[in-house]
């Protein structure tokens, strides 16, 4: 089978894999899955599974499946099924089947019956807390359960009453008969069946048992003849088991191979936090904008091509490690650079009348749309008399290193003219309210016919062809690198910063941005990366977030 994968930059799994290719192992195949458990939204952690288990799979010719492992009726929902398949679909990939762990419940239940009959399964009465009293510790063996040698004709029947609803929920479970004494506590007869008189998502209430995630896995990959079951490391310790199973069954075997899950700083990947955030409404929902879900990232206007080159520079390790965020900062960035329109926005305005420019007039010029590709063309951006610009791009007193407007100087409008400041109107309390200046007509386009120099370009907008929209000015959702394990031993609720939206509902901004859409993306010139929020309007109109600042502090750290 051809693959097209470079040696020389090959991580441990594709050097597997090459190698099961080149001495003909599965005949050569390669197939992998993505198995998400429907019982949220996915977050950033799954993207680089997904870019994993389907990049292996496109780089080396194979197959990639999706496959829900929807064993757990009392949190999964088709709302997190549906959520799921767009967010692949998003991010670039199409898988090559579609299943569901569900798909299997019949051929897993059969599975255990033949356990069962080999002597290698076993229905016990103990009660959760004694069976965790019985599995011991770390240090010291378990023991046996008084079930476990109940006869196969008993068990067979026990159940099938299981199966048949004719036990309360904590009665009975089915347990694999395996080795109390083992180092490994998931080899101490671990639990395969339990009782759940839940309605399923797709099955419904056909099942009043459902397989534990240990037993479906294997099984499921098996059924699927999967070659590469890719795993996080915190299943590693699973895998005598998943190899236990499949070896007991004497079925097809899959290869699990584990790699290092992605930690990322001043975020929490906690599938159980996340959901403690968006049900306490510390967040607005899990598309939130500030959340590490995909669906959150998003809507925030991160795009998939940055989010796969993030985790192509991460890579594949077997070592756990954490990773700045930064890093995913920067991918966004590199690529936002590349393909956001340039615009101009004003988020906190101060009026300038240009008192020399014709009253009721105003002109059309030229402006370009992004720099770093031309074949984006230019627009068209109004100038009139009254124009509004960054109230920060002006100091009455400044310092020494200020270039910006200040009285008596002259600076650059971006693609307009030479503005030079000559008057400051006050209210009544002292504060600047509005800039009287005039502009020099010989300087259109922003240059220069006699050759004098400007040391600073400032950006603005007309104010009667100007949108005034909301801006949500969204930044990192924890104020410590590592809110779940920080020095102070706080609970990471208590480390949320306060800062991560401000509201902005005075913004002007150019009228090229009235038609804008979710999913575009913008760079406001001088402020930083926006998109339209695909869930907020105001008034029937547009509401932008911002993606992320111009500031990219990977780079800084870097020495780029």
């Amino acid at each position: 089978m051809e693959q097209d994968t470079d040696k020389k930059s090959l991580d441990f799994i594709r050097t597997i894999i090459t190698e099961d290719i080149t001495s003909n192992k599965n005949e050569g195949r390669v197939a992998t899955r993505f198995p998400p458990e429907p019982n949220g939204y996915l977050h950033i952690g799954h993207a680089k599974s997904i870019c994993l288990n389907f990049g292996v799979a496109e780089e080396f010719g194979g197959s990639c499946n999706l496959r829900f492992d929807d064993t757990n009726p009392t949190k999964e929902d088709t709302e997190f099924v549906e959520s799921i398949m767009e967010d692949v679909k998003w991010l670039g990939f199409n898988w090559d089947g579609l299943y569901y762990a569900s798909d299997y419940f019949q051929n897993l239940y059969e599975f255990a019956v033949q356990l069962i009959k080999n002597g290698k399964a076993y229905v016990d009465s103990l009660s959760s807390e004694e069976i965790r009293q019985y599995r011991g510790t770390l240090s010291e063996p378990g023991k046996e359960s008084p079930f476990s040698n109940r006869s196969v004709e008993e068990n067979l029947e026990l159940f099938e009453k299981m199966k048949n609803g004719e036990f309360e929920e904590g009665a009975y479970v089915l347990r694999a008969k395996v080795d109390m004494a083992s180092g490994n506590l998931n080899m101490r007869d671990p639990i395969m069946y339990r009782i759940l008189k839940q309605h399923h998502h797709r099955t419904g209430d056909t099942w009043n048992i459902y397989p534990m995630y240990d037993f479906a896995h294997g099984q499921s990959d098996s059924i699927e003849k999967i070659t590469h079951s890719l795993c996080t490391l915190e299943f590693e310790d699973h895998r005598p088991l998943y190899n236990w199973f499949v070896e007991q069954l004497g079925i097809y075997a899959p290869r699990q191979i584990e790699f290092a899950r992605l930690n990322l700083t001043y975020t929490v990947l906690s599938k159980r936090k996340l959901m403690q955030l968006v049900r306490d409404n510390h967040v607005s929902g899990w598309d939130d904008p500030r959340m590490p879900t995909i669906s959150g990232l998003r809507r925030r206007g991160y795009t998939a091509a940055a989010i796969r080159n993030f985790c192509e520079k991460i890579g594949v390790t077997k070592h756990d490690s954490v990773t700045e965020v930064a890093l995913l900062e920067h991918s966004l960035r590199d690529d936002l650079n590349k393909t956001a329109l340039r615009v101009m926005g004003v988020l906190n305005p101060l009026k300038i009348v240009i008192t020399n420019y014709p009253e009721d007039s105003s002109e059309e010029l030229d402006a370009i749309n992004n720099p770093e590709d031309e074949s984006a063309g230019k627009r068209k951006v109004p100038f009139s008399k009254e124009l509004y610009i960054e109230r920060d791009d002006f100091m009455e007193d400044p310092p020494k290193k200020f270039y910006r407007l200040s009285p008596g100087r002259e600076v650059r409008f971006r693609y307009a003219y030479f503005i030079t400041c000559n008057e400051v109107i006050k209210d009544e309390e002292g504060n600047v309210i509005e800039l009287h200046c005039t502009y020099d007509p010989e300087t259109k386009g922003g240059n220069s016919p006699d050759g004098r120099k400007v040391k600073a370009t400032i950006h603005w907008v007309s104010a009667k062809h100007a949108l005034k929209r909301e801006v949500k000015l969204y930044d990192r959702l924890f104020t410590e690198p590592d809110p779940e394990h920080n020095k102070e031993g706080k609970d990471f609720i208590e480390l949320l910063n306060p800062e991560s939206l401000k509201v902005l509902d005075n913004c002007y901004l150019e009228p090229s941005l009235a038609e804008a859409k979710p999913g575009e993306n913008y760079q406001f010139e001088r402020i930083g990366y926006f998109t339209v929020d695909s869930m907020s309007y105001k008034n029937g109109e547009q509401v932008f977030n911002r993606t992320v600042t111009l500031r990219d502090a990977w780079a800084k750290v870097k020495g780029r």
